[in-house]
């Protein structure tokens, strides 16, 4: 996130880094990322870390209230620790209890991670082909893992479709929470016929077979993908499910024969149809974030600047084939 919240002081952080044993720790915040937020810390015998706090009331896809995706969070995360003999996953660390994450207050939760030198890209930054075939090696490699006990199972049906039908119902009354609550509601209202027909044919899409489910990550865009010399390494497990390989591949082949050479390397053929269903219900899920956050109450910060662009090109790309429905 770009926006450091005030509600965590560094007191605080420190004092839930104790559970890892770090001694005298120096925590920097690091504006990146879009959802958590990231501190490095330097202990004081010299060594650093990369700290995550996951804000437990903004993360749906791991459970509807707090206590739930706090679960649902250190399922992922314990899945992230079985996979570390993978060369190329960043795994948490535990506790001195075993556990992969512990809290900090009522509302987050923390999580810690060596810290390793790279160079993290950009969300949508442009893949070579060569960077693309790294990728997709990476994701062979972990789509032919078994899975580890405990794994979280990826439901099709977005975990905000409460929040897209609440929406989509209360556009003839003014929203209230911010300044950006307004013009969400109008920009939704203007696009509510087109996305009531997407959803249609989504849920459609949904109730189809879906094949034998692998190891996903479940977000392997550039941002998550840590470049340290030739290595290519996985961050960010929090979405880590159970899932079709599709859920992984559309984020990274960007034709045919990226599609083939996954093909080569695992003897799975991707089904054109599944990327497609997993490209729109990132849309989809992204949609209801951003309704979700300005229907609730919000100031304008770099973050909300940027969660208001997004469903701008979100909602664009969802209802309009040309991408100029904005």
């Amino acid at each position: 996130m770009r926006h450091r919240p005030s509600d965590i002081p560094d007191s605080a952080l420190c004092a839930a880094l104790s559970a890892w044993g770090l001694e005298h720790p120096t925590p920097t915040w690091v504006p990146a990322g879009f959802g958590d937020h990231h501190w490095t810390v330097t202990t004081g015998d010299g060594r650093r870390w990369f700290v995550t706090v996951a804000d437990l009331s903004d993360k749906p896809h791991c459970g509807p209230d707090v206590q739930g995706a706090l679960l649902g969070l250190r399922r992922a995360m314990d899945t992230a620790y079985a996979l570390r003999a993978l060369p190329f996953v960043v795994a948490p660390l535990r506790t001195a209890d075993g556990a992969t994450v512990a809290p900090l207050g009522e509302r987050y939760c923390v999580s810690v991670f060596p810290f390793v030198a790279g160079d993290p890209g950009q969300f949508c930054e442009a893949r070579t082909p060569h960077e693309r075939r790294l990728v997709l090696d990476l994701l062979a490699a972990l789509h032919s893992t078994p899975p580890p006990p405990g794994i979280p199972h990826h439901t099709p049906a977005p975990p905000g479709r409460a929040v897209l039908d609440a929406a989509l119902d209360a556009t003839d009354i003014p929203w209230a929470g911010g300044p950006y609550a307004e013009p969400a509601r109008a920009l939704t209202a203007r696009h509510a016929p087109a996305l009531r027909a997407v959803l249609e044919a989504f849920d459609r899409q949904a109730a189809r077979p879906s094949g034998a489910p692998v190891v996903t990550h479940g977000e392997p865009h550039p941002g998550n993908i840590l470049r340290a010399g030739d290595r290519r390494l996985l961050i960010d497990w929090d979405t880590t499910a159970l899932a079709p390989p599709e859920r992984d591949l559309w984020l990274v082949a960007d034709g045919p024969d990226d599609l083939a050479y996954y093909a080569r390397a695992t003897g799975h053929t991707p089904d054109q149809d599944l990327l497609a269903f997993h490209r729109l219900r990132w849309d989809l899920d992204d949609t209801a974030a951003f309704l979700g956050w300005f229907r609730a109450p919000h100031t304008d910060n770099p973050d909300t600047a940027q969660a208001w662009e997004g469903l701008r090109a979100t909602l664009a790309r969802l209802t309009s084939p040309a991408g100029d429905g904005a």
